[in-house]
């Protein structure tokens, strides 16, 4: 389980101060906004046994809601979604690192976590060509996630196919290829008190952010979505 702690100007913390101070390139530039900035750098393992790392940089990168009227950090709304989603089942990002403090009067926060080793986004997926069972075998596993995630009552909130990933494990067998499906990029994740909300949002959102994939395919995976979330 990740480290999650919110420092307050009072309290110092030289676990976030070393995680701060560490570099690498990025693959999301700093952006502005929410009135603040967000990007993304890879944290090259100085040992190459580790993992490679990703860390989500936010100063002042706030969202407001009526119990945090005056701004909280993304990131940590991030983190509680991660944690939740992780316990329903669904597969993320494996959490290293996750914490926010007050420095100088400004918030900073940060997200760490492990690369998804051998996964391509849904994006990429349809850059390619796949056989006709693999891709039936990502289809139900991508439904199976979405369900699994919607049942708990929790909506995605930027369901694109940029962040759905993808990994194939194939030992030869073409009728029995696995697929497993993950999910990033929470930070406008949240509970939905019907399970029917969260599902409209993000699959109107899918259909609309769902690259490549063709008709045929989307029809498949909202076949085999409905049933699995009235299962």
């Amino acid at each position: 389980m990740a480290t999650v702690v919110v420092q307050h100007p009072a309290t110092r913390t030289s676990a976030f101060e070393r995680w701060w101070q560490c570099q690498g390139p990025w693959v999301e530039p700093l952006n502005q906004r929410r009135d603040g900035e967000s990007g993304v750098q890879r944290l090259l393992p100085r040992n190459p046994s580790h993992p490679l790392l990703y860390s989500k940089r936010q100063t002042g990168h706030l969202y407001r809601s009526l119990r945090y009227p005056l701004g909280r950090p993304t990131i940590l709304r991030e983190l509680q979604a991660y944690q939740a989603l992780a316990e329903l089942g669904v597969r993320v990002p494996k959490l290293v690192y996750g914490s926010a403090r007050k420095h100088k009067g400004q918030w900073q926060a940060l997200l760490i976590t492990q690369a998804l080793t051998g996964f391509i986004s849904l994006e990429q997926w349809y850059e390619t060509e796949h056989r006709a069972e693999q891709s039936a075998r990502m289809l139900a596993a991508l439904a199976d996630t979405l369900a699994r995630m919607h049942r708990g009552g929790w909506q995605h909130g930027c369901c694109y196919a940029k962040h759905v990933f993808i990994r194939i494990e194939d030992d030869g067998d073409s009728s029995s290829p696995r697929a497993e499906i993950a999910l990033l990029d929470l930070e406008k994740s949240r509970r939905r008190w019907r399970s029917a909300d969260a599902s409209r949002h993000d699959m109107r959102q899918l259909k609309r952010h769902c690259g490549a994939m063709p008709e045929s395919d989307w029809q498949l995976l909202m076949q085999t979505y409905t049933a699995a979330l009235t299962a």
